[in-house]
């Protein structure tokens, strides 16, 4: 691809390629060579931005549905026209494989056309009067205001989309505040609303340090709606400044997604999704399948044919190689938090069947690892790896294998494999999860609701949800001017 571009944040009209705070380097993770800088926003640039969409909402919440729909919808056609220069970009940034990259980046114009829908759907409702002196009773939903919009680096297209399609949509402005690492990427899906025609002001976006500009965004009275995707911990941070405020508050955060292996299910077909969507992304994915719960009549079956795949898996700089499946982990420190992670294991913790270490070379590689019979009580089991790491432990009764998936405070996602109606029911019915899916992986599409419950935040995005979530519903009754 052509030499990555200059990053620049965008405030109100205005791209601007100075920081107030200086500048920061972006690495790809890949080489862990320095490939741009991206500017780091001051407090004042700061207001700039809370200024231009505190003006800019009372006129775009004001726009016909219509004009709103059909500026968004232009911008999805634009992210399907560049998707091919914003995937490639988005692999340099942070190591997706290219095909996932570019399944990424048009899977998002998807999400931006259905909540652009949304915004022509979601017209209330009329609700029956109870007295005779009542001519009317309206329900509607109206935008809350400017949205501050935090979205993390392992989704760079996906998560800001759909964040900024539903408050768009809606009627509400925003601030993005996209992840350090891959800057460039969100840039290029703003800029697609910016040439569809979004008046100045309605989307901004502003990079630099994360704590400085959520406590200062947050805390602004122009502010009236947080989304964020990430951690736990950083989600509970967030969910505190918002209250404070009184600010609506919408968290995606972290899971550790069970997976219940039935005897009956199609094994064949079974083991070889679980190790292509394990190792997606690295295993750097909220919704990853990470604790692998098998019916004890096929789990070293499942063990050694799980091995196998992951071995044969073909790690390397996907920004070089399209045929590259696994790319790097982000930055060191994940590289250390992994090594970490597999210096827990051994006895009762776990043996790592294959994989283990990270990899020689320049980039933060590390081999599927694939550990055996960790204890429920092991790290393993009960923190989030965020990393190319499966735990497998055997069961010997359905209720089993759910009282160890229901076992954590995580509900995000949660999986199963089986071949039995009355088993299928039973699971979509007692695992605790935001969202469940059963004999296939599919949790995200555009139409349906995205969100965890527990530890694993609340609130969704995506579907009629991610429309809902960017308004506040107002109640209107009419009497009869005389009795």
């Amino acid at each position: 691809m052509s030499a990555y571009p200059t990053v620049r944040l965008l405030i109100g009209s205005e791209w601007i390629e100075t920081g107030g705070e200086g500048a920061m380097p972006i690495i790809n993770p890949a080489s862990e060579k320095e490939i741009g800088r991206a500017p780091k926003a001051s407090k004042e640039q700061l207001d700039a931005a809370l200024a231009a969409a505190g003006e800019a909402f009372p006129k775009w919440s004001g726009t016909p549905a219509i004009e709103r729909f059909r500026i968004i919808r232009k911008a999805a056609d634009l992210l399907r026209e560049r998707a091919e220069t914003i995937a490639r970009l988005m692999t340099l940034e942070m190591g997706k494989p290219h095909a996932q990259a570019l399944a990424e980046t048009r899977g998002s114009a998807d999400l931006i056309d259905f909540l652009a829908e949304e915004a022509k759907r979601q017209g209330g409702r009329l609700v029956p009067v109870r007295s005779h002196n009542l001519l009317e009773q309206r329900v509607t939903q109206e935008p809350v205001g400017p949205a501050i919009l935090f979205t993390p680096w392992n989704f760079p297209i996906n998560l800001p989309a759909k964040k900024i399609a539903g408050a768009l949509s809606a009627g509400c402005s925003a601030i993005l505040k996209p992840a350090e690492t891959t800057p460039a990427t969100a840039q290029m899906l703003a800029e697609c609303f910016v040439d569809a025609g979004l008046p100045e002001g309605v989307l901004n976006i502003v990079y630099g340090d994360p704590a400085m500009i959520s406590e200062h965004l947050i805390a602004s009275d122009i502010t009236r709606k947080v989304s964020f995707t990430g951690s736990t911990a950083v989600g509970r941070q967030l969910g505190a400044l918002a209250a404070q405020g009184l600010k609506r508050y919408t968290s995606e955060l972290g899971g550790h997604a069970p997976v219940v292996i039935g005897e009956s299910a199609d094994f064949d077909r079974t083991v070889a999704a679980c190790a292509a969507t394990k190792f997606r992304n690295a295993g750097q994915v909220c919704v990853s399948p990470t604790r692998f719960l098998v019916a004890r009549g096929v789990y070293d079956k499942f063990v050694t044919e799980f091995a196998a795949r992951s071995q044969k898996l073909k790690i390397g700089d996907a920004s070089v190689d399209d045929s590259v499946e696994m790319g790097p982990l982000a930055h060191g420190g994940r590289i250390s938090a992994m090594q970490d992670l597999m210096a827990s294991l051994g006895g009762p913790e776990g043996e790592i069947v294959s994989g283990g270490a990270a990899l020689d070379g320049p980039g933060h590689f590390f081999a599927p690892t694939v550990v055996a019979s960790p204890s429920p009580s092991s790290r393993l089991m009960t923190e989030e790896p965020f990393g190319p790491v499966a735990g497998i432990v055997p069961y010997d009764t359905i209720e089993e294998a759910v009282e160890i998936a229901n076992s954590l405070r995580y509900g995000l996602a949660a999986y199963a494999f089986t071949g039995s109606l009355d088993e299928s029911h039973y699971l979509g019915n007692s695992l605790r999860a935001g969202m469940i899916a059963i004999n296939h992986f599919a949790v995200g599409s555009p139409e349906t609701p995205f969100g965890g419950i527990r530890d694993s935040g609340f609130g969704s995005e995506s579907g009629v949800e991610g429309y809902l979530g960017y308004t506040e519903t107002k109640l209107v009754t009419v009497a009869k001017s005389a009795p």
